[in-house]
């Protein structure tokens, strides 16, 4: 049986809801997680060759970009902490309905804000 059903191939059309939004971004923040975690072992590794390496490296975080970079990172473990929480909340059982599953992305989105905030203060 085949059914003519209409097809929409252009995603920039597509209005997502927020609860797919968030999880589409819990994955996009769990890659950048995941490369920064071998940046930082890199890092790791100069920093404890020498003390030359060491030197190195801090000269590296006086850089504007370095910084940038950081917090990046930083805001990006922050969303996925707080969006992983959620999931975990939600495996659960709460916030399982559209509405309270949509009001709870929303608070995680200002969550991740205010967390990311605090990182740029930290960072410069």
């Amino acid at each position: 049986m085949h059914k003519e059903r209409p097809k929409n191939l252009d995603l920039a059309t597509v209005k997502f809801p927020v609860t797919a939004t968030a999880s589409i971004l819990h994955r996009v923040s769990g890659i950048i997680v995941f490369i920064s975690l071998a940046i930082f072992m890199i890092l790791l590794n100069l920093s404890l060759s020498s003390p030359v390496g060491f030197n190195r490296v801090m000269g590296y975080f006086d850089l504007l970009f370095v910084e940038f970079i950081i917090w990046v990172i930083l805001t990006g473990l922050a969303y996925h902490l707080v969006f992983g929480v959620r999931h975990l909340l939600q495996d659960l059982g709460f916030w399982e309905e559209m509405t309270s599953a949509s009001w709870s992305a929303y608070c995680g989105f200002v969550l991740t804000l205010i967390l990311s905030i605090f990182a740029g203060v930290l960072v410069w």
